[in-house]
């Protein structure tokens, strides 16, 4: 027995290699299923209700990682790979290093701080199920005069509001489907139920109030037209994917799909053609966290303040795209795994896609009509590669991009879409109202209300290596001295540029003061003595109205600011905190910082929120046209010249 398992490990271990690319690829189904097999044939394995919450790749060193890209050998190998796993057992939470070589658990810690890891999908299924087996549930239906099979229930997080002692809780809200598709459209106003998630049992119970129910006519979300090719989009031969290394035009960089962020880009390098050799971006970017806040401090409503990717996981959340509706005719598709609450590998088909994009946007161009005798006119046509995936949490879809230009910008986007929260009630008109209703009146009987996004980036840039700076270039106005007297102006502005030391002072609250933000590399310059470097493009600048001692926004307390630089720590990836549900604002980005480490010529990285105040609008219904926004990466001193003259 023990000689059949060394030779299945010995076997299993050759899979593994042989299927390797990259130190940080994620960890693939045998992996996966190897994974829980060790742990279920531990002692753990042996105690009743075992389930699996968190199962990824243990990231290796970056300093390991960053000397494999280097090496030169044609065998090399890969750092010994690792899964991070946490489960819950005996109402307990277990964080356990797994090491898939030897077969081992190599470190098991109890949890026993604050907060729980994320749901898992099967919990919350069986949630929203349990409404429609209980007696003052189906009482409360009946009562209304509708029919309990044509009703679907939706399972919230609840937050955390000032507590001593938590359980793991999801409050239960209720739909009327009644001859629509649009759940969310129309709300069962007034019930409420409360379930403790251990033992899946409702423990509190409430039918407050009645009010009518919104109409089903006008509510149906889905398009009548048929998708079709789009033919700017050009040919999908201009790129490779080998694996998750993805190569195109001037840029090589490693993509990978993640159970709790989704997207998650890394080592990506640019070509410098005037050097021939690729510098070094990018170590690794991702969507950190969200936080998405409703403004309706009722009962029923002020819990909704949620946290998808620590509560659920955008991975987790991931559809599979629709091809000519969510990517282009040319687009190539990759597929995730993520760990169900058994521990077993499920498949997520065409979950990623890649494609080259041309939308009629031009890269550069001029006209020159002083050279005698000739009109010069020259251009580009921008032709960029988009990585996309889309995750649909509840009522909300995310289409999170990640666009390479040949220029070296990287630019990230966010489209919000999908259908609003909306709550039941007795107006029809606007004339009607006459209290706060905390929205807008969408449709007849029916208030959506106004809430808050914020996505937070974790961005850890190695701009041509990992001594970098955060450079704050403000633009300042300035008086023209008296003794230049031939001139007639007065003023001008100029940069003035301060280089952050500590986390304190890379702290910003945009819209203050003019600047370009720059992440530089103090110890590369250009043959002209300028800072090799990449600028931060801002979007709109938001940040969150709530007040600081609110408990939602003690939990998120970093969204008060939208730029944060802190210096690397492996551990440092998740800006509420690894436990995201319930917990009290007790680690994370605004948690961190106040150890205000120095950041400057050191390996930083850089933080962004993208913000939105989403008031809702009637043509938001009965489905939300996307909202757009994010920020660039852009080159700032990093070539010598405009690289895409140098493309060939």
């Amino acid at each position: 027995m023990t000689m059949n398992l060394l030779l299945l490990v010995f076997i299993l271990q050759c899979c593994l290699v042989a299927s390797l690319y990259h130190p940080l690829d994620p960890l693939n189904p045998n992996e996966i299923d190897r994974t829980r097999l060790i742990i279920q044939n531990s002692s753990l394995g042996n105690l009743p209700n075992l389930t699996f919450h968190f199962v990824d790749l243990e990231e290796p060193e970056k300093g390991d990682v960053l000397k494999w890209l280097s090496s030169s050998e044609q065998n090399k190998s890969i750092p010994p790979r690792h899964a991070k796993v946490v489960i819950r057992v005996r109402r307990e939470t277990h964080e356990l290093i797994v090491d898939l070589a030897t077969g081992t658990i190599t470190s098991d810690r109890l949890y026993s701080g604050h907060g729980y890891p994320p749901l898992a999908f099967i919990e919350l299924f069986r949630a929203s199920k349990l409404p429609l087996r209980y007696p003052k549930f189906i009482e409360s239906i009946m009562k209304r005069g509708l029919n309990l099979s044509q009703v679907s229930c939706v399972p919230f997080t609840v937050g955390w509001y000032g507590q001593n002692v938590t359980k793991r809780a999801l409050r239960i809200t209720c739909f009327y489907r009644g001859g629509s598709v649009n759940v969310f459209a129309r709300p069962i106003e007034g019930v409420s139920m409360l379930v403790d998630v251990d033992s899946m049992q409702i423990t509190m119970y409430t039918d407050r109030f009645k009010a009518p129910l919104p109409k089903a006519e006008g509510t149906d979300f889905r398009s009548k037209k048929q998708p079709r090719s789009i033919a700017s989009n050009v040919s999908d031969s201009g790129f490779t994917v080998d694996g998750h290394r993805v190569r195109w035009a001037n840029w090589d960089f490693h993509v990978a799909f993640d159970a709790r962020a989704g997207i998650t880009i890394s080592t990506a390098s640019i070509f410098d053609a005037k050097v021939k050799k690729f510098r070094r971006v990018l170590y690794r970017g991702h969507v950190s966290e969200t936080f998405v806040p409703y403004m309706d401090p009722t009962s029923d409503w002020y819990f909704r303040t949620f946290m998808d990717i620590g509560e659920f996981g955008f991975g987790r959340s991931a559809d599979t795209l629709q091809p000519l509706v969510d990517c282009p005719a040319n687009a190539f598709y990759l597929d995730g795994y993520v760990t169900g609450a058994d521990g077993q590998a499920q498949k997520m088909p065409n979950v990623i896609c890649i494609f080259e994009r041309y939308s009629g946007d031009i890269a550069w161009r001029h006209t020159e009509i002083n050279v005698p005798g000739k009109v010069i006119r020259s251009g580009e046509p921008e032709i960029s590669l988009v990585v996309r995936m889309v995750a649909t949490v509840g009522n909300y879809d995310y289409v999170l991009d990640w666009e390479f230009k040949k220029s070296g910008s990287i630019k990230v986007g966010v489209d919000l879409t999908g259908i609003l929260e909306m709550k039941a009630t007795s107006y029809t008109n606007n004339h009607q109202i006459t209290e706060e209703v905390y929205g807008t009146l969408v449709t007849e009987n029916t208030i959506a209300v106004n809430h808050d996004h914020f996505l937070t980036y974790y961005l850890d840039l190695d701009v041509d290596g990992d001594g970098n700076s955060f450079v704050k270039a403000k633009q300042q106005t300035a008086r023209v001295p008296a003794f230049n007297a031939p001139s007639p102006r007065k003023s001008y502005w100029t940069v003035v540029r301060e280089t952050a030391k500590t986390e304190a002072e890379a702290r910003i609250q945009l819209g203050l003061e003019p600047a370009d933000l720059l992440i530089a590399n103090p110890n590369k310059k250009t043959r002209l003595g300028n800072q090799v470097g990449y600028r931060l493009i801002t979007g709109q600048p938001v940040n969150s109205l709530l007040s600081d001692d609110d408990y939602p926004q003690i939990r998120n307390a970093y969204t008060k600011y939208q730029v944060w630089v802190t210096a690397y720590n492996k551990s440092e990836r998740w800006a509420g905190g690894f436990y995201a549900d319930r917990n009290r604002g007790e680690e994370g980005l605004a948690v961190w910082t106040r150890r205000n480490r120095a950041i400057e010529n050191k390996d930083i990285v850089l933080w962004y929120i993208v913000g939105f105040h989403h008031i809702p609008y009637q043509e938001d219904f009965p489905v939300m046209p996307a909202l757009h926004g994010g920020f660039e990466l852009r080159p700032a001193n990093f070539f010598e010249s405009n690289p895409l003259l140098r493309q060939e």
